[in-house]
Formats: structure tokens, sequence, C-alpha cells
């Protein structure tokens, strides 16, 4: 039986919290900045928590090993 292989482009994407929760980047911070608003731009820097299903799904298929 061969091994689970972590998906390399969720590696770069996406942290396992040390509750178990999912973290990501925000989206749309790439280009038009000036067009967000400052709260927006604010708010997009932490980054933010997926919902518990997402993060499961995240973690069963992409990032097993985590």
């Amino acid at each position: 039986m061969p091994k689970m292989k972590t998906h390399s482009g969720s590696k770069k994407r996406f942290r396992v919290t040390g509750s178990g929760h999912v973290k990501a980047g925000a989206s749309h911070r790439r280009h038009f900045m000036r067009r967000r608003s400052q709260n927006m731009k604010r708010t997009a820097r932490q980054g933010l928590i997926l919902f518990k299903t997402d993060g499961d799904n995240i973690i069963k298929f992409f990032l097993p090993n985590s």
C-alpha cells in the first residue's frame, strides 16, 4: 500500500493550528488594492480560520501528515 503524500500546493497555502483548525491567507490581496477599502486591507492581513468542515476536508485530502 503506497503512502499518502501531502499536496505540495496546500503546504504553501494552509497551516494547521495547535487546536486543529486550518488557517489560510485572505483572498483578493494581490493587486488592485487601491479600490479595496482600508478596513478590508487591514482585516485581510491576519488571514482567517476556515470553517470546521472545510478545514476537516483540507486535512483529510491534502494535508494528511500534519
